[in-house]
């Protein structure tokens, strides 16, 4: 009886070591993964870094102008019309500066299209060389435990 127990989990090692597995679709679709997400925390840090620039000179800006807005003046309706000027001017910057932002936004936006139509694209190539692969593998196996007629 201990002998056939033992004829069994040989036949069961046999039958398994007949159909290999093969890690390298695994290894492929890791590497694919690990360069999306290099590639998108690219985009993430170069947006970042072009919004606080933006933000860095509106700050810049705006304190330049309430200096200036700050000096004392001979008249006062000069401060009434300091006041306009800085109004005016912020407006105008703002809608700069907001506009700076929209087009960060669209770049951002994009770039995160192309690359995952790009990984997309690769996950569908690796998978089908993958399944194709373990098609050819589980074939060839079959043949070689299929008993000889």
């Amino acid at each position: 009886m201990a002998a056939k127990a033992q004829d069994f989990t040989t036949a069961m090692k046999d039958m398994m070591g007949a159909f290999p597995v093969d890690t390298k679709a695994m290894d492929d679709a890791f590497k694919t993964t690990a360069t999306l997400n290099e590639k998108l925390s690219g985009v993430a840090l170069e947006a970042a870094g072009k919004s606080t620039e933006i933000s860095t000179k509106w700050a810049k800006d705006t304190l330049s102008k309430l200096a200036e807005m700050s000096k004392a003046k001979t008249e006062p309706a000069d401060y009434a019309k300091a006041m306009t000027d800085f109004a005016s001017a912020q407006a105008e910057t703002a809608a700069e500066n907001m506009s700076a932002f929209a087009e960060i936004a669209k770049k951002v936006q994009m770039d995160t299209v192309e690359l995952m139509m790009a990984a997309g694209k690769d996950m569908t190539e690796d998978a089908s060389a993958a399944i194709k692969k373990a098609t050819n593998d589980a074939t060839a196996a079959a043949k070689k435990a299929a008993p000889a007629s």
